[in-house]
């Protein structure tokens, strides 16, 4: 069973591409999509989404999550791995119908995710029949690395970003994702955010801008 996600957009009504945003844990689209004032003079006829993820947050505040994460909200690990494999599907009819509406193929989409978001673009992105145009990572994690080679069915391009000084997602967790995406064959970059901790710096955003305009150049 598919659950609706409510979004925002920004951009052009008819977009020649797709840059989708996907928050963090505690945090909702909104919080994402005020991005889209900073790169949409330097991406022309893109538009940009931010869903909501569809659970109220467990682990306090007035958010959202896209599943339970244990160690925060005293979850099973079981609802947390039913939490995911529910928010992929989710996510995943909500891309379809975004395509389907604009009239554009996959190649013609960028996934954005932060934090709990970069872990379910690492976990959806693979796993689509067809390649989106490039998945941005920033301060997030892959969820299953020791599945991905044998569950990849595409591999779209990964950009991983992460602050050095991150006390909520360790920046150890960067290597990990870029170790298993490489050995599965995906094209990876790093970009390492000097003193920066759970957030998006300057430069981290400016590398993504320049990775985002190659793959929808």
């Amino acid at each position: 069973m598919m659950r609706e996600l409510r979004f925002g957009r920004k951009g052009p009504a008819k977009a020649g591409a797709l840059v989708v945003f996907l928050h963090g844990y505690g945090a909702d689209g909104a919080d994402l999509l005020g991005l889209a004032d900073v790169l949409a003079p330097h991406l022309p006829g893109v538009a940009f989404l931010a869903p909501d993820a569809p659970e109220p947050c467990q682990g306090g505040g007035f958010g959202c999550q896209w599943f339970p994460i244990p160690w925060l909200d005293g979850s099973s690990p079981e609802a947390a791995e039913a939490g995911l494999r529910a928010a992929a599907r989710d996510l995943n009819g909500f891309l379809d119908a975004r395509l389907a509406e604009e009239g554009l193929t996959p190649d013609r989409l960028v996934l954005v995710g932060f934090s709990q978001g970069a872990m379910l673009s690492l976990e959806v992105a693979p796993r689509r029949p067809e390649a989106v145009a490039g998945v941005v990572a920033i301060s997030g994690r892959m969820l299953r690395p020791e599945a991905l080679a044998a569950e990849a069915v595409v591999k779209p391009p990964v950009l991983l970003i992460h602050g050095d000084q991150d006390p909520v997602v360790p920046f150890a967790d960067m290597a990990k994702a870029g170790d298993a995406l490489v050995a599965a064959g995906f094209r990876t970059w790093g970009h390492v955010m000097k003193g920066t901790g759970h957030g998006i710096a300057p430069d981290g955003l400016g590398v993504a801008l320049q990775f985002i305009r190659e793959r929808l150049a």
